[in-house]
């Protein structure tokens, strides 16, 4: 059975090899974007297959119209997909409170903003699925992106959330954890902090001059080899998951992102056991433990 569904930010990441494999099997997709005529080449050979609309997620008002367009006139919309993101990188320091402002107004709270506009519609339908794009850098931080990966431990944290309140209505989701993909989402969508000497040679500005090129004895052909994630190949994978109704609440993609979430809840799990003895001691002496 052919599905619709409902993507953001469809002119990059994931969404533009998940919309083309979607649009060949012959699904419908609603798809927004950013830049206007940027999907027409796809709506000249697919025609009332594909739904465009032009969506500023940082403004809820027209994200509701969007979505409840998107609802009315395509009938039904089975599966919604949380593209839409971006990288902001540099030290804390060096960014301003526009950009960090504006990193979550995007990857934070637009994604709340489509799920929350979204879930009447799919309650009064009977169910549906939620597919949030998330990444591997929601389960640890690092000099360099931290503000990015804060944006996305916020969304998992919300979204797992989400996933238990929904549930009982016969919707289920599935955050999608990859690692480094060969697509456009660092050459293209990547914002920067403004550099400053104090980090330029630490950790964090090695991590700036690498995602800018800049990395001395790290061309391009490198870069993009260090860069496991193939694009089309996670996208098979998510539709999958979401056909096979078999949605894990996270999906890690790529080696690499098995690999640093492994360390990172690892790392996290012994130093908490280190710290189980303290823990303990701080209880009230009349407590009754619960979990």
């Amino acid at each position: 059975m052919t599905k619709t569904w409902f993507i953001t930010g469809a002119t990059g990441g994931l969404a533009t090899p998940m919309i083309e494999q979607l649009l060949q099997r012959g699904d419908r997709v609603a798809a927004t974007i950013r830049k206007p005529g940027a999907l027409d080449h796809w709506k000249q050979q697919y025609g009332d297959q594909l739904w465009i609309a032009h969506m500023d997620l940082t403004q809820p008002e027209q994200v509701k119209d969007v979505v409840e367009r998107a609802f009315a006139e395509m009938g039904t919309i089975d599966v919604v997909v949380n593209n839409a993101a971006y990288g902001l990188y540099g030290a804390v320091e060096e960014a301003a409170d526009e950009q960090i402002e504006h990193l979550f107004q995007t990857n934070v709270l637009g994604s709340l903003r489509v799920a929350r506009a979204a879930l009447p519609f799919l309650r009064q339908q009977g169910g549906g699925q939620i597919v949030q794009i998330s990444s591997m850098a929601g389960h640890y931080s690092t000099p360099g992106m931290g503000l990015y990966c804060a944006s996305k431990w916020a969304i998992e944290a919300a979204i797992e959330a989400l996933a238990l309140e929904v549930a009982p209505f016969n919707i289920r989701t599935m955050m999608v954890e990859p690692g480094g993909i060969r697509t456009n989402f660092i050459t293209s969508n990547a914002v920067f902090g403004e550099r400053t000497e104090l980090y330029r040679d630490l950790e964090a500005g090695q991590f700036v001059s690498l995602m800018k090129g800049e990395l001395p004895g790290v061309d391009s052909e490198t870069f993009n080899r260090m860069v496991v994630g193939d694009p089309q190949k996670m996208a098979q994978t998510i539709i999958q998951q979401v056909d096979e109704d078999q949605m894990p609440l996270r999906l890690p993609l790529g080696s690499d992102a098995y690999d640093y979430i492994r360390k990172a809840l690892t790392d996290r799990l012994e130093a908490l056991e280190a710290q189980k003895a303290l823990a303990f001691s701080t209880d009230a002496d009349d407590a009754i433990r619960q979990m």
